[in-house]
């Protein structure tokens, strides 16, 4: 399985980012291999981590590539103000399965 964590500093979101935003997670749910999602935020809220589950490397690429999610690439600047991309391979995973 692979997880993307997306961390951001939110910035002023708009109508572009919210209809763009609502089309990614469309796209991702309708992808090949998407296990699911799950977002965290630091106890300010400052800082939020949106991470996305996967269950192989090919079917987040493949997500990854999509048009919607390529524009948000290319105009993050107007809705955060700062981000961080961690891909990882996920070795174990487990729990109470009670979350």
């Amino acid at each position: 399985m692979y997880e993307i964590s997306f961390i951001f500093r939110p910035g002023e979101y708009d109508d572009d980012f919210h209809r763009l935003d609502a089309e990614i997670d469309e796209i991702a749910r309708a992808t090949p291999g998407y296990i699911g999602s799950r977002t965290w935020q630091s106890p300010d809220g400052s800082v939020l981590n949106a991470v996305y589950s996967w269950e192989h490397l090919d079917h987040l690429k493949e997500f990854s590539r999509s048009a919607a999610h390529m524009q948000a690439k290319s105009e993050y600047q107007r809705w955060y103000a700062g981000y961080e991309v961690v891909v990882s391979e996920v070795i174990s995973r487990y729990g109470d399965g009670r979350l």
